[in-house]
């Protein structure tokens, strides 16, 4: 599949139609995705309106927007005025919203081609959604932005929008062996996007190719006075720091952390062979003071904040959730508002910490997820133990999929920044790129085995 960079670049230069990228597009979802699950709804019609409403504007000299005529999908947790909003739940089944979410409408300005609805978890939170992996239709796709990162995967749009509380970006994109990118908060407006949690949702991009998380993040992200999370200050250009090179040798850490026993041996092995990659660009640390109580904060702020956020859903639809759901939205209205307001004040001093130590790392290098996917039969989404000190925190994250599995299975590995420094990060993943590639290229040269994919 073309990069939807390209894609832009090529309906600007005549070499094709946004009507003809949106029917290829819809031909390969309706090849594939009565096994894959991947949509929850499609508008053919309307896309097909929407691409002939962009190659019309292209023809008459107007100005091209920056994902101009591309196909593009939304997780079902996304408002969207023309189409239903269901939060994988049938308690809010043909739930039509009377507006666009903000970063929607940013979507549209920009000319993309909204085709539909991704499947998602119930509600964004645990029970696994219906959708398999591409690599394999015995595993699973992760959750909960499960239908984003396996149409992406599938090759069916060359990007995708998902959301993260915890994992829900960085693992599925792990897991379906494709990019994934989780700006630092505040960056892109959550207005029209269910709340789970005020303190920690957070919205990300899928791609097929490295370039496109960065062209639709700069679409998306916005300045919104009615999102308490979002900051009125310039955001950084992600494009530019794909594109740029870095103008020192970077300086990276990896944190031993306590939940590391977790990982697969394949990961660990192919964690380790990346770092011996990057040679004494990596600095190998043990997890100290700074990390104590965070992931347990993070439990008490998510459940405490879901709870009350969808109370009326447990009230009037309780029926409708399973039973692990339901007892954790019951815990977390039982959270003290003291130990909801520790964990936020755990929560603020990571944030301080994590705010000097970039000025002498330029990113941690660290797991994606502990392994492969999961098979599909086991009905879990995989743990998402290893974003979720960084999501704490709004750190900007970045999946890149470079490991296999011994079962053909993609690993990612996963890049953490600065908060606000979302393009210095970029330019990192595009150093750790040019680097593995190399190493890779060397290794087929010596007709040695690489653990990359690259």
């Amino acid at each position: 599949m073309t990069s939807a960079l390209q894609m832009v670049q090529m309906i600007q230069d005549g070499e094709t139609t946004s009507v003809a990228l949106v029917t290829a597009a819809l031909e390969r979802i309706a090849e594939s995705d009565d096994a894959l699950k991947a949509w929850v709804w499609l508008d053919r019609d309307r896309a097909l309106e929407q691409a002939r409403a962009m190659d019309q504007l292209r023809q008459s000299g107007r100005a091209l927007g920056a994902l101009h005529g591309v196909p593009i999908g939304l997780k079902d947790i996304i408002d969207t005025a023309d189409m239903p909003t269901e939060c994988g739940s049938v308690a809010l089944a043909g739930c039509q919203p009377e507006c666009d979410a903000v970063l929607v409408s940013r979507l549209k300005a920009a000319g993309a081609v909204i085709l539909g609805k991704t499947a998602t978890t119930p509600f964004a939170f645990m029970d696994p959604a219906a959708t398999r992996n591409p690599h394999n239709l015995e595993y699973s796709p992760g959750g909960s932005s499960a239908g984003s990162a396996a149409a992406v995967a599938a090759g069916h749009i060359p990007v995708a929008i998902g959301t993260q509380t915890n994992g829900s970006v960085i693992r599925p994109a792990s897991f379906c062996g494709v990019y994934g990118f989780k700006p630092s908060a505040g960056m892109i407006p959550r207005t029209g996007v269910l709340r789970t949690s005020e303190t920690l949702d957070q919205v990300g991009v899928f791609a097929r190719y490295f370039e496109d998380v960065a062209l639709v993040g700069d679409v998306i992200s916005e300045f919104d006075p009615v999102d308490p999370s979002s900051f009125c200050r310039p955001r950084p250009r992600l494009l530019n720091g794909v594109c740029s090179e870095l103008p020192v040798e970077p300086n990276l850490v990896w944190f031993e952390m306590p939940y590391f026993d977790k990982l697969s041996d394949d990961s660990r092995e192919g964690m380790m062979a990346v770092l011996d990659a990057l040679g004494g660009q990596v600095e190998r640390l043990d997890a100290g003071e700074p990390f104590t109580g965070l992931v347990e904060s993070q439990k008490i702020i998510h459940y405490h904040e879901i709870a009350r956020n969808l109370a009326k859903i447990h009230e009037n639809h309780n029926d409708t959730l399973s039973p692990q759901v339901s007892k954790l939205f019951a815990h977390g209205a039982t959270i003290s508002d003291q130990a909801y307001q520790e964990a936020i004040e755990l929560r603020n001093g990571a944030i301080s910490y994590f705010g000097s130590f970039f000025n002498d790392f330029d990113a941690i290098i660290t797991p994606s997820a502990p392994g492969e996917a999961p098979l599909f039969s086991v009905g879990s989404t995989g743990n998402p133990i290893f974003s979720t000190v960084w999501t704490l925190c709004g750190l900007p994250c970045l999946n890149m999929p470079v490991l296999m599995s011994e079962n053909d299975m993609p690993i990612g590995v996963q890049l953490v920044g600065g908060r606000e420094d979302d393009d210095r990060l970029l330019r990192m993943g595009s150093w750790m790129l040019t680097t593995l590639n190399a190493v890779e290229a060397d290794a087929a040269e010596s007709n040695e085995t690489s653990v990359t994919k690259l």
